[in-house]
């Protein structure tokens, strides 16, 4: 049994993206240790008129460890979205949001933040597991 789609993406954008590496030589220190930069994702959703969402997700890649030179990295990508009318439960919606969009929409995600990346100077810079949405909906939700 295949389920259906219970949203539908009205419009997507990139409000935000913002790659700031202060000078030359914090550029070479964070180029020789971005492998301790990690992918931080933050997702956030406001209700709007007629059964319409606006989501906003947020990639930062940041340095795991606390150096003073580092370089910051960020996208936020908005989709508004109209549900169904069918939907009322709270936890369907939530499952929507943060896990439904979330895969459909990160392959546009994950390509627009290597752009980044890549333009700003960090060529090596491939995320080699996919994020997986439903898992970690899964864990929250124990």
């Amino acid at each position: 049994m295949k389920m259906t789609k219970n949203y539908k993406i009205v419009t997507q954008f990139l409000r935000d993206i913002s790659s700031e590496t202060p000078n030359v030589e914090t550029y070479f220190f964070v180029k020789n240790n971005i492998s301790n930069y990690q992918l931080v994702i933050d997702i956030t959703s406001k209700a709007l008129k007629n059964k319409h969402v606006e989501i906003d997700t947020i990639f930062k890649f940041r340095d795991s460890k606390e150096n003073e030179k580092k370089s910051y990295f960020e996208m936020t990508n908005v989709t508004v979205v109209k549900i169904d009318e069918k939907i009322t439960d709270k936890k369907e919606l939530e499952k929507i949001i943060l896990c439904d969009l979330q895969n459909e929409i990160y392959p546009f995600l994950e390509k627009s933040f290597l752009n980044l990346l890549h333009s700003s100077g960090f060529n090596q810079v491939e995320f080699e597991k996919k994020v997986n949405f439903e898992d970690l909906y899964n864990k929250r939700q124990n």
